[in-house]
């Protein structure tokens, strides 16, 4: 017993706790909307959509039901057991990682984005980590077929920083709440920024780090 927890690093039991929480918390946000429910959490908000606009509540679901499956299968990808002992596991989650991403999340990331709350402050904020996720996504996919793996390991990294978003957007607007209180669709204008720029920017001083090494 001593032998196997000694294998494990502090920041691997940080990570993993991390992960648990991740999941338990995007699962706790999705299964509000099980079984289909048009008046709930977030879509009590989106009336004017869900009535107006054509197949609103269909990209919302997809979205929603497809953040999870991002999220679990791209924690694999930094797993380095997962990636030494089992390569060809990390290379079916990988492509299962990019399907949701450029088929599924992201573009309906982008179409909610384009009929956010808040004005063109959200609009663009939303719809900019929709494309950026894509891009990001799409790069790591392609440095991956062409064999770059340096290349590679950095997209997936910014493809991961946003697909986080679903989570730090949610922790930064419980820090502005209870620390500022300002009014909900303030809130939901900063964190529309908020919630991806800072994952971002740790992102590339990691990389800055990595390649000081």
């Amino acid at each position: 017993m001593t032998s196997i927890l000694s294998r494990f690093h502090p920041l691997k039991w940080i990570s993993l706790l991390l992960f648990a929480y991740f999941v338990i918390l995007m699962g706790d946000i999705t299964i509000q909307y099980i079984p289909f429910n048009p008046d709930v959490a977030f879509l009590r908000i989106k009336q004017t959509e869900v009535v107006h606009v054509p197949n609103y509540l269909l990209v919302f679901y997809t979205h929603v039901y497809s953040s999870i499956f991002v999220l679990l299968a791209g924690f694999t990808q930094f797993n380095r057991s997962v990636l030494k002992r089992q390569p060809f596991v990390h290379r079916c989650l990988g492509y299962f990682y990019v399907f949701i991403v450029l088929f599924l999340s992201a573009p309906s990331g982008i179409f909610m984005g384009y009929h956010a709350n808040g004005g063109s402050i959200a609009v663009w904020a939303f719809m900019t980590l929709g494309a950026l996720w894509f891009l990001f996504t799409a790069g790591a996919w392609l440095y991956a077929l062409q064999g770059n793996i340096k290349m590679h390991k950095k997209f997936m990294y910014r493809s991961f920083a946003l697909a986080l978003s679903a989570i730090t957007l949610r922790l930064w607007k419980v820090i502005l709440v209870y620390s500022f209180h300002p009014s909900p669709m303030d809130v939901y204008k900063i964190i529309a920024w908020l919630g991806w720029i800072p994952n971002l920017i740790f992102v590339e001083l990691l990389l800055i780090q990595q390649q000081k090494k």
